[in-house]
């Protein structure tokens, strides 16, 4: 049997001032929503002993879409 070999590869990337900006923005949108989802799971375990799954959060992320 062969063994794992596990590689990883560095880039370097010099973003445009437009890029940076884009990527600004969505790290701190992918952020908003992991915490906003984290919070939702948090709150759910500790005030009705319940569990969200896959389905009710992919459902909260389409309400969370529609807001500003």
């Amino acid at each position: 049997m062969g063994a794992i070999v596990e590689r990883g590869f560095r880039f370097r990337f010099y973003p445009t001032p437009a890029q940076a900006e884009l990527l600004t923005r969505t790290f701190g949108c992918v952020r908003l929503v992991y915490n906003l989802g984290l919070q939702a799971r948090r709150d759910a375990g500790e005030q009705r002993q319940d569990k969200i799954g896959y389905g009710a959060t992919s459902a909260m992320l389409t309400t969370w879409k529609k807001t500003p």
